[in-house]
């Protein structure tokens, strides 16, 4: 009898394994001596408490299944991070500056790109009470360090800020329906569509939407972002805090100003850190993170919150190149 496995699920060999768990034990040990103190979530929960405060992206992502012993609805998670903020905001329930770490695996219903497996490894840190900038300038540079760390070469990172959107929209007072049709149209940057789109929003605020799409390349890009964009308050300091992340990264900096992944769940910077694939081949993405602030209020204590995840099998994967 042939045993398979499901599409894009795969065992990890003895020589991938060792990589993986040599990997593992060092950014844990990188992340215990920064004083990330590690917890260990569970594989599933129910969903209420699960996906709470996460957006739609994670919920489709994420397999559900029937609790035998409550009748409840469970979901095998998808991301570790809210599991994380949950238990910093409902368990630990600390004052101050609190930084947590985390490994585990987490499963997909589909696979996050081409040829990616579903069974990702998770690891990563998360720091809760900070509100300030200092935070994010942390997160990347721990980030920075464990890529570093596991060997890593040609590492640069791409940042937005999802407030650069949101304040516009705010400014424009768009409805729902109209909002969810130009955030598709800016993550597409289809012009056209963003003009349709735009049609009934004042001049200055349509040129700036207008303008989004082509915002994106290095810090010189910013100084352009604040000559041509509305001096609104919340979009003002969303471009301090960019630039400040562009002045103190430790890596190559790029700027996307209509990147909103995690719109629903992100609430300030987000960045992708990329790092060389080796033999020619394109730059592979590794880690993934940004600013939360609004998740931990769905669990009754709003806490500034920021972190990053690694992909730990794409990054043991890199060894063998």
């Amino acid at each position: 009898m042939k045993w398979v496995l499901p599409e894009y699920i795969e065992d990890i060999l003895p020589a991938e394994a060792a990589r993986i768990e040599a990997l593992r034990r060092r950014i844990l040990d990188l992340f215990s001596k920064h004083r990330y103190q590690l917890v260990i979530p569970p594989l599933l929960e129910f969903t209420d408490s699960l996906l709470t405060g996460t957006g739609h992206d994670l919920e489709v992502r994420t397999f559900k299944v029937v609790d035998q012993l409550s009748g409840r609805m469970m979901g095998l998670r998808a991301d570790i991070t809210p599991q994380v903020t949950r238990i910093d905001a409902h368990l630990l329930n600390r004052r101050g500056v609190t930084r947590l770490c985390y490994c585990g695996s987490v499963l997909h219903t589909r696979p996050a790109s081409p040829g990616a497996t579903r069974e990702p490894i998770q690891i990563g840190a998360e720091m809760y009470g900070e509100p300030g900038m200092r935070g994010d300038l942390e997160m990347q540079a721990l980030l920075c360090e464990a890529l570093r760390l596991a060997g890593c070469r040609g590492v640069r990172m791409d940042i937005g800020h999802v407030a650069i959107f949101r304040s516009l929209v705010q400014a424009a007072r768009l409805g729902p329906e109209l909002e969810v049709e130009l955030f598709e149209a800016l993550q597409h940057k289809d012009t056209p569509a963003i003009r349709e789109s735009t049609r009934k929003v004042s001049a200055e605020i349509r040129k700036a939407l207008l303008l989004l799409p082509k915002l994106y390349g290095g810090a010189e890009i910013l100084a352009l972002a604040e000559k041509e964009l509305p001096r609104i308050s919340a979009l003002q300091k969303a471009l301090a805090t960019l630039r400040a992340l562009a002045k103190a990264s430790p890596v190559p900096a790029s700027f996307d100003l209509a990147e909103l992944r995690g719109y629903h769940y992100h609430s300030g910077a987000v960045f992708d850190a990329y790092c060389d694939g080796g033999s020619g081949a394109a730059s592979i993405l590794i880690a993934r993170g940004g600013r939360y602030d609004e998740v931990g209020k769905a669990f009754g204590r709003a806490r500034p919150a920021t972190g990053f995840s690694i992909d730990l099998r794409a990054l043991a994967g890199m060894k063998k190149k």
